[in-house]
């Protein structure tokens, strides 16, 4: 009876143990290093890049507060751009110490954007309030295709938030 019980539990534990997935595997797509803004699905021209990355650090400079723009174009291993976007916030205060106060993730391909904001910042900007500069601030620009003004305009609001 106690070979039947042991052949059982070990048939019964044995294939999670080789299926599951771990968070170290997660990392290993995440880059080791990240600016302002990461344009990795590539929808941004070079200059337009420079130019929101300027105002991120002139904003990061003047109030201690970084935010950064994320673009993907999938979420590999992900099911969503929710979890990506958590996971790499995660990432990004834990393994890179980079702590942002907001993480904007966007994806056209996907057609989701996800913002994340710290405990930190809750008291001047809530999540209604992240809420309505997305709906109405980036994207009505977005469905025109015009990327850069909708990140542009979102995180122009967002940072008059937070000064």
């Amino acid at each position: 009876m106690k070979k039947i019980f042991f052949i059982f539990a070990i048939a019964l534990f044995a294939p999670n143990s080789f299926f599951a997935q771990t968070k170290t595997e997660a990392k290993n797509i995440f880059a080791n290093s990240y600016d302002n803004v990461n344009d990795f699905e590539k929808i941004l021209n070079p200059n337009q890049v420079k130019t929101l990355n300027g105002t991120l650090k002139s904003f990061e400079t003047k109030t201690g507060k970084k935010i950064i723009v994320v673009t993907i174009s999938s979420t590999p291993s992900y099911r969503d751009l929710s979890n990506y976007s958590e996971d790499l916030h995660r990432y990004l205060n834990i393994g890179l110490k980079i702590e942002p106060s907001i993480l904007f993730v966007i994806s056209k391909d996907l057609r989701q954007i996800q913002i994340l904001g710290d405990n930190k910042i809750s008291d001047k900007l809530s999540n209604q309030e992240i809420e309505n500069i997305v709906n109405t601030f980036v994207v009505p620009e977005l469905k025109k295709g015009d990327y850069y003004k909708g990140l542009e305009t979102g995180t122009a609001q967002i940072i008059k938030k937070l000064e």
